[in-house]
């Protein structure tokens, strides 16, 4: 087998220790200005600054005071760069306020859009009691969107001297702290909150008696009285009570009930009615028993 002539492999070497020896030498002549990349000396400058900037402000004490008005360093850079929250749109809302609305999400002048927690936002509003649903998009460049389905007061309910507005599950959704829910109907006592729709058709079975009834009272979590306007309390019966409020209103229409002076009436017997006078309407009652018992007397 023929054996190769060196001469070649020796000429590739040599080329080779050429080529890298002039590759070194090369690298080595290229000035290191030209080595670093392009603007470093100005990166290096501004870093340089922002550090001297940190320090100080830090050791000065005056981090709080940056944070107080202009909200978290990462915060203040990224409004810096354009993304801070330039608008929140919001649907949905009928009861609550947009200014509510944006303190229960969390959003403010200080906030970022880069940084803000969208999800974190939607959980916030959910634990407000008005709130059944939310939802929280962020829209590059600098916009939140905000949907929201918010629990619909149905009444009031007093218990233990305080007064809440209920959804219709009986939720509690706020103390009642305005006059702003005065207009819904209102229950009262231990459990009468769950039991508000059964308050709520009653009214509706009352007719033009409706307009009278102030408030129900859930009565050892049976049965309801009936708080009229007057003053008057209608003692309702456990079973059937809807053909009780019917008499009621058969009653008003007939006597004039409301115009008596009368204390209470007791429907809870479905063969007669029970009347309890007033003071006033008792002592009147007695006086004219008295009068009629003389009349017959004399007449005898």
């Amino acid at each position: 087998m023929p054996v190769p002539a060196p001469g070649p492999q020796l000429l590739v070497g040599e080329r080779t220790g050429r080529w890298l020896r002039r590759s070194r030498r090369s690298a080595v002549a290229v000035p290191l200005a030209q080595r670093l990349p392009r603007r470093i000396g100005t990166w290096l400058a501004l870093c340089f600054l922002g550090l001297s900037a940190g320090s100080g402000t830090v050791l000065g004490g005056h981090l709080e005071t940056l944070r107080e008005n202009y909200g978290e360093p990462h915060h203040m850079l990224a409004r810096l760069v354009g993304f801070g929250i330039d608008r929140v749109t919001i649907s949905g809302i009928a009861e609550l306020s947009e200014v509510e609305v944006l303190v229960a999400a969390g959003i403010d002048s200080k906030t970022s859009l880069v940084f803000f927690d969208a999800d974190q936002a939607r959980k916030r509003l959910e634990a407000a009691p008005l709130i059944r649903e939310a939802a929280v998009r962020k829209l590059y460049p600098g916009e939140v969107s905000i949907t929201l389905v918010e629990r619909a007061p149905f009444a009031l309910w007093q218990v233990k001297g305080e007064l809440f507005v209920i959804a219709a599950d009986g939720t509690v959704i706020d103390k009642m702290d305005d006059g702003r829910f005065a207009h819904l109907p209102l229950v009262v006592g231990p459990d009468a909150n769950l039991r508000a729709g059964e308050y709520i058709a009653l009214r509706a079975e009352a007719g033009t008696m409706a307009s009278h009834i102030r408030a129900a009272t859930l009565v050892s979590g049976r049965r309801w009285t009936l708080k009229l306007d007057n003053g008057m309390d209608v003692r309702l019966p456990e079973t059937a009570p809807a053909a009780a409020v019917k008499r009621l209103a058969s009653l008003q229409a007939d006597y004039r009930i409301m115009d008596k002076d009368l204390l209470a009436i007791d429907l809870r017997q479905t063969d007669r009615v029970v009347m309890r006078l007033t003071e006033e309407g008792a002592a009147a009652r007695a006086d004219q028993l008295k009068s009629k018992t003389k009349k017959k007397g004399g007449e005898a």
